[in-house]
């Protein structure tokens, strides 16, 4: 674990400081990305305020990058496997999606308009999450005493939010919680829910996952990009094995055939 960890911080090392570089030269190139984003703010607030203090130091940079691609590309990517597999077990729900990002972009590149406009799409994409979250429990410390219904919680408490029991609450979501039925969600998700707090896989309030829309508008993309090309079904050798570790993910992957439309 250390050396893996010590070749990831290398890694991350060389790319930050490459980045630096260009900023420092100004480069055109060098904030456009979150990375590089994240750097130049860092570099003018140690600059404005004249102390290196202020400023975030390598090893938070670092620990950004992590968060950057384990909660965030690993997120998606997990969520285009699971919607992938789930539109393969329900082709008709795969036609649908398919027509209607047809009808919104043609041949043309998705858009932004465009991405808020693919209603079917999303509905797959919340139902997706709904059955497998990206992260099944959300860890939480109470900083000052706190009411909950009829209870009274002490600060310093650390409680569980396990989000993945809400998601299959049959007493929230109905006799039909573990079947997959985007059309649930077809009203948005304050009507699917009954305006009760019971769908949150980006977690919710003032803590919510910063990358929520950023995550959904990539797995749009990807799917709008894929939809118009393929058509895809399980393989027969497709074993159904969720396992959670860090995130909710097929623990042997998901095996499909893709056919050129």
């Amino acid at each position: 674990m250390k050396e893996i960890n010590n070749q990831l911080r290398n890694l991350l090392e060389d790319i930050i400081n490459q980045k630096q570089k260009n900023i420092k030269a100004g480069k055109d190139s060098a904030d456009d990305d979150l990375l590089g984003i994240l750097l130049k703010i860092n570099l003018n607030e140690i600059k404005e305020q004249g102390n290196n203090k202020l400023g975030m130091s390598i090893d938070e940079v670092i620990e950004e990058c992590k968060t950057f691609y384990f909660a965030g590309q690993e997120s998606t990517s997990n969520l285009l496997s699971w919607t992938m597999l789930l539109l393969s077990m329900h082709p008709s729900w795969q036609v649908r999606a398919r027509e209607e990002i047809l009808q919104v972009f043609g041949n043309n590149l998705p858009d932004f308009d465009g991405l808020n406009r693919l209603k079917i799409v999303t509905m797959v994409l919340y139902e997706v999450l709904r059955l497998y979250p990206p992260s099944i429990i959300f860890t939480r410390i109470i900083y000052k005493e706190t009411k909950l219904g009829e209870m009274t919680l002490p600060p310093g408490l650390q409680f569980m939010l396990p989000i993945i029991l809400l998601h299959h609450d049959q007493q929230l979501w109905g006799e039909d919680v573990k079947e997959f039925k985007p059309e649930r969600f077809s009203q948005g998700i304050a009507k699917a829910t009954n305006n009760q707090l019971s769908f949150f896989p980006f977690s919710w309030g003032p803590r919510i996952c910063i990358g929520n829309n950023f995550a959904l508008m990539e797995a749009k993309i990807a799917l709008a990009m894929i939809l118009r090309r393929f058509s895809f079904e399980l393989s027969p050798s497709y074993t159904h094995a969720p396992s959670f570790v860090v995130t909710l993910q097929p623990q042997n992957g998901v095996h499909m055939m893709l056919r050129k439309i």
